[in-house]
């Protein structure tokens, strides 16, 4: 019996081998790896919140991208084992949560947020500014027609977001914007 199963592995293990070019084991640790992170990614999510992947600054975006390669090195890498992979990730998600809280002091905030930028002032396009943050006149017009603008004159300003987002606010009558709402915003 236990040479009839050992025949049959090395036989599913020919099969896989020639098919995918790996053997049963390398292919059931990769398996089991990739569901314990999966499941290591939902519980870190659930317990550090839903901003662990939201496109609000930079360091999201550092967080995004670590999280990613820490992924494929878990699942991928004979150096990397799952709990070292999760101590890793807990990590970056600690860092993250860090960085949201220094978020909250001016200092910190100018270190690693990009600052709100005004493109349009009215009808008059600030070409400086689209300068500075590399936005072409070309990716203007098209935010602008996604937003339903079809004259200058229907624009209050246009806001180039720390996220990349560019939002358009519409002149629907003569009332100013708050200057709550343009805190931030560099003209």
């Amino acid at each position: 019996m236990k040479i009839c199963i050992m025949k049959e592995t090395l036989f599913l293990n020919k099969i896989v081998n020639s098919l995918f070019g790996i053997d049963v084991k390398s292919l059931l640790l990769i398996v089991l790896a990739a569901v314990g992170i999966y499941i290591t990614i939902i519980i870190y999510t659930r317990i550090f919140g839903k901003r662990s992947f939201s496109k609000m600054s930079s360091f999201d975006f550092a967080m995004t991208v670590s999280v990613g390669s820490m992924i494929a090195t878990t699942v991928l890498s004979d150096s990397v084992n799952l709990t070292e992979g999760a101590i890793g990730l807990v990590m970056v998600y600690a860092l993250q949560l860090l960085a949201a809280y220094f978020r909250r002091f001016l200092v910190f905030r100018k270190i690693i947020d990009n600052q709100p930028t005004l493109l349009m002032d009215g009808e008059e396009i600030l070409k400086e500014n689209l300068k500075k943050v590399r936005v072409t006149e070309g990716d203007l017009r098209s935010k602008l027609r996604e937003a339903n603008v079809i004259r200058l004159s229907d624009v209050k300003a246009v806001i180039f977001e720390t996220t990349g987002d560019m939002v358009v606010l519409h002149k629907d009558d003569d009332t100013e914007i708050e200057p709550w709402i343009l805190k931030d915003v560099k003209r």
